[in-house]
């Protein structure tokens, strides 16, 4: 069955996309069909960082020029993107009512589909909180950061006492090594433990990677290549633990219409 995965984060410049793009990518050359949903309306950029030129965008579907079914663009390793459109004014005016439509309209996309991955806004909105709300799944990127720690603190809280959403999972980027990316999953747990009712999880980390941060500027994925190097070795980690992390079954509106 189907399943959605929130790709979110407290704060911005923390690495979400690529995560979201590469978890994307990874899960594709294991066979799963996999479309990646960039939900940062307006302000897209999932098409510029895959190197895609998307014909179709959400403001499409919205403006009654494509359905769903017809937003998908083919990226690298097999991935489809549905574009969030970028510089369009009136995806910066979208409201409860026309993202709950977005979420709906998903449904068009299940029979053809084995995982949603959502790339989730930066921060703890109103849309970002909605959005996270109805996936199965939450992924959170976190650094080694004070900033970090509280904007992530602040989005998952919103979550749990908003929305009732339980399970969250960890994803800590830019790490120096794997006792580093503990150490700070663990005293973010703390944290959250001490006020939080939650199921927190640490689903893997990236390390702090030249890399990585190549792979951005050239608009050429570290996934593309599947080699196995220290980058790829963490994002096929990351792929399977997520798969394998309990799902959040709160009544409500869902992406591709499970409940």
């Amino acid at each position: 069955m189907a399943y959605s995965v929130a790709v979110t984060s407290g704060k911005g410049g923390v690495g979400k996309t690529s995560i979201a793009i590469n978890l994307g990518m990874t899960l594709s050359r294991e066979g799963q069909r996999v479309c990646l949903l960039d939900t940062d309306f307006g302000l897209a950029n999932a098409h510029i960082l895959l190197g895609v030129n998307p014909q179709k965008t959400i403001s499409d579907l919205l403006n009654n020029r494509a359905t769903m079914s017809e937003l998908p663009c083919n990226g690298p390793a097999g991935l489809k993107l549905v574009a969030g459109g970028s510089g369009l004014t009136d995806l910066l005016k979208i409201d409860e009512n026309i993202r709950n439509q977005i979420i709906r309209s998903t449904d068009a996309l299940c029979d053809n589909l084995d995982v949603l991955i959502v790339d989730v806004p930066a921060g703890a909105t109103d849309s970002a909180i909605d959005i996270i709300a109805a996936a199965d799944r939450v992924l959170v990127v976190l650094v080694g950061e004070p900033t970090s720690f509280t904007d992530a603190y602040t989005l998952i809280k919103a979550c749990s006492l908003e929305k009732n959403t339980y399970h969250f999972s960890v994803v800590v980027n830019m790490a120096n090594n794997a006792n580093h990316a503990k150490d700070t999953f663990d005293r973010f747990k703390n944290i959250t433990d001490r006020f939080l009712d939650i199921d927190l999880r640490f689903a893997g980390y990236l390390p702090l990677s030249s890399a990585l941060r190549d792979s951005i500027v050239k608009r050429r994925p570290i996934m593309s290549d599947n080699g196995k190097t220290a980058e790829t070795q963490s994002f096929k980690k990351l792929a399977l633990t997520i798969s394998q992390t309990p799902k959040n079954e709160t009544p409500g509106l869902r992406f591709l219409g499970l409940k």
